[in-house]
């Protein structure tokens, strides 16, 4: 190695261990001297695609980890993070030439390259748990993986583009958002804007270049705007730092895209910070500044008296400045903007021997959560999707009737609100108050509500809560539960229809054959068999041939599903060969009640849905006669069914309420209206509840008297592929899950 590379990276050395500071001992100082010398000779020989030694990788690593005032652990594991994968070193040896809380950081970061994946997005998503379960166990882990991420990201330029535009496209939609989630504002903004020179390099120099542009522009109007304010804070003295900055360029260019005005006609391209000393004095400095310029009330926030989940504490005002332009305002004090910029990693529980277990605690609260939901989700597209939507989000605050805070993504609903609270609150809610009225569990709330969740033993979570819950944690619980409940249903399902046709053709079997069947159908269990049965995954006509073969010769002849005879019961709203409440859910296309000729339709992966005969989607299922099923009614008093009718009437005054009481005093509860008027016409769909047929028809026949009433129609659905039917209503808790 000629004599300028050796110096240049004891320069490296020599750098870092100025960074960290005069708490360090000798003992530390000796260790990082040791890292350096042991991972530049087990790097030793190998390049980056630029051509540059990979050992810079690795010291660049080491100094953003200084810069971030890590502790000397996190720097030398850091220095040691790429050994055990990409050279000949094993974890065992790197514990035993250094520590093993260092090895096991080193193990946290290393990447499972090892292991074969069926594609990219499962190898991914292994990547992220792994991640997330050794941040669990050492959170020091993420911030070697952000200095990693963040040297790369700066010299990604040397890789091929569709590899760039893959680790861009991650690092915007996972390490970003972690590192806002965890607090790291100055890592954060960086990835971002390193992303979007990758993903969108045309506005981001058109951006970087205008901003460049108008930098003398942008000092002097800070400084007319900052005198005023030194000058009053002089006056109490208060001592104060006042700096501008110009916010980050991705930040801007959403500015342009959601406002869809150009660079010049946006004038919040910088913010104003103010840094104190006291809480106290971040609140006197707030009326000096509202006293010097006009506040926009509506953009105020106080972070201080609640923080945000990721720590962050500052008070945010937006004032009219000089020129009428519209300056935002961050107000905090040194500890808040210290750990504004360095998020969790400014609460280290390892560093000078202070331990803050409740921020660590509230942090790693939600990394359990983050393995909890998804401990069981088998689909990696699954996984990635709902760990992006807890990692970066708005936030509300909310009160329970008590006056408990709670905070929730912004746009949250009562139901992620009760499960929140508790789990079984959550899995029971029925209905919702808000402010002390009562609203639809798909409302969006609002920061100062307060919510009472209503409860019933008998209520389900409902598959339709999936479309508007906006918490990780409720999306985990429902589709836990769906997941359990329908694999129950499925092996039930699966196991009657088996049992009945093997009685039916005089088959002999026992367990064994029946194993031997389910292995060669790719399933491990017996159960797993019953479940591709009862979903219609697997056909039934193909596991009697397996094991009729020797048995029977009718086994072959005939479509079985279209040779079953329902058996009665009087306890289901629809019986499926002798069957109740298993899998069966209503078809949202032509929504049948009873009175209707129906027929049901085994679709794989959702059990039976039930259609209307006439139902226009039928007629594509007519060539796959196996998977029909014949059902009939048998229906309860008290049960409900769910109706849309499209009206057409004359515009006029309390024609709303003239059609409103038709429908009440048919015995009908409405469970919503649109209505919209045109050129003196009213159009309008209701979703009504009915009993059957003949009470759907009096409602009809009520609604078709009222004055200006032109016409009224039961509404069915467009076409679309029955495969697709989305969050099937579990029929037995009809009177309970409206919601």
């Amino acid at each position: 190695m000629p004599e300028t590379k050796r110096k240049k990276f004891q320069e490296y050395l020599e750098e870092i261990k100025g960074l960290v500071g005069n708490n360090i001992t000798n003992q530390d100082l000796l260790m990082i001297d040791k890292a350096f010398h042991f991972a530049r000779k087990a790097h030793k020989d190998q390049l980056r695609l630029s051509g540059d030694p990979y050992f810079i990788h690795v010291l660049e690593v080491g100094k953003i980890l200084a810069e971030m005032e890590m502790d000397p652990v996190t720097i030398i594991a850091g220095l040691l993070h790429d050994v055990v994968e990409d050279t000949g070193i094993t974890t065992k040896e790197v514990e035993e030439e250094f520590t093993s809380q260092i090895a096991q950081l080193v193990d946290g970061v290393t990447k499972i390259s090892e292991l074969h994946f069926n594609s990219l997005e499962d190898k991914q998503a292994e990547n992220f748990r792994k991640m997330i379960f050794s941040m669990i166990q050492d959170i020091r882990v993420i911030m070697i993986k952000f200095a990693d991420r963040l040297h790369n990201m700066r010299t990604i330029a040397h890789m091929p583009k569709i590899k760039q535009k893959r680790i861009a496209i991650e690092t915007r939609e996972i390490y970003a958002p972690l590192a806002h989630r965890l607090g790291i504002a100055r890592i954060k903004w960086e990835l971002e804007d390193l992303a979007f020179k990758v993903l969108n390099p045309k506005a981001y120099d058109d951006i970087s270049l205008k901003i460049n542009a108008k930098r003398r522009e942008r000092e002097v109007y800070i400084k007319q705007m900052t005198e005023p304010i030194k000058k009053e804070l002089k006056k109490v003295k208060i001592k104060a730092d006042i700096s501008g900055r110009a916010k980050h360029l991705l930040s801007i260019y959403r500015k342009i895209e959601i406002r869809n005005k150009p660079f010049e006609e946006i004038y919040d391209l910088f913010a104003l910070r103010i840094i104190l000393k006291k809480v106290d004095d971040c609140y006197f400095a707030l009326g000096i500044i509202h006293t010097l310029y006009t506040p926009v009330h509506a953009r105020f926030k106080d972070y201080i008296a609640t923080p945000k989940s990721n720590m962050y504490q500052s008070i945010h005002t937006t004032v009219i400045g000089p020129e009428g332009r519209m300056v935002e305002i961050q107000i905090r004090t040194e500890e808040m903007h210290k750990t504004s910029e360095a998020g969790i990693a400014a609460h280290w529980k390892y560093k000078e021997g202070v331990v803050k277990e409740d921020e660590f605690d509230k942090q790693l609260m939600w990394l359990h959560q983050v393995l909890d939901w998804q401990r069981d989700e088998g689909d990696p597209k699954e996984f990635m999707e709902d760990l992006k939507v807890s990692l970066f989000h708005d936030e509300i605050f909310v009160f329970s009737p008590k006056g408990d805070l709670y905070k929730l993504p912004q746009n949250s609903t009562p139901v992620d609100f009760a499960f929140t609270v508790h789990t079984d609150i959550g899995m029971n809610c029925i209905g919702a108050k808000v402010n002390g009225r009562i609203l639809p569990l798909n409302n969006s709330l609002r920061s100062g509500d307060s919510i009472e969740i209503i409860t019933s033993k008998k209520q389900l979570p409902n598959p339709d809560w999936l479309k508007f819950v906006k918490t990780s944690k409720a999306r985990g619980r429902i589709k836990k539960w769906m997941k359990d409940s329908l694999l129950e249903e499925s092996i039930k399902l699966g196991k009657e229809l088996l049992d009945r046709n093997i009685k039916k053709y005089s088959l002999k079997v026992n367990e064994e054959l029946l194993t031997d069947v389910a292995q060669s159908k790719g399933f491990s269990k017996i159960e797993y068999l019953y479940a591709g049965l009862g979903k219609g995954d697997t056909s039934l006509q193909g596991v009697l041939e397996k094991l009729g073969k020797n048995n029977s010769t009718d086994v072959k002849s005939g479509s079985f599903l279209k040779k079953f005879i329902s058996r009665s019961t009087k306890q289901s709203v629809v019986r499926v060969q002798g069957l109740d409440n298993l899998l069966i859910s209503f078809a949202k296309c032509c929504q049948p009640v009873p009175g209707d000729n129906i027929l049901g339709f085994i679709t794989r992966g959702r059990g039976i849905v039930i259609h209307r005969s006439d139902c226009a989607n039928l007629l594509d299922l007519f060539d796959d006669s196996e998977r029909k099923i014949e059902v009939k009614w048998d229906v309860e008093n008290d049960q409900r069914f769910v109706v849309r009718l499209n009206l057409v009437g004359e515009d006029r005054k309390r024609f709303l309420r003239d059609v409103s009481e038709a429908i009440a005093s048919s015995d009908t509860n409405i469970l919503s209206m649109d209505l919209t008027t045109e050129d003196s016409f009213v159009n309008g769909r209701f979703m009504v509840e009915v009993r059957n047929l003949q009470h759907l028809t009096r409602v009809i026949n009520k609604i078709d008297k009222v004055k200006g009433v032109i016409r009224i129609e039961r509404l069915d659905g467009v076409q679309h592929n029955v495969e697709s039917e989305e969050q099937p209503l579990v029929i037995s808790n009809l009177n309970q899950s409206r919601n």
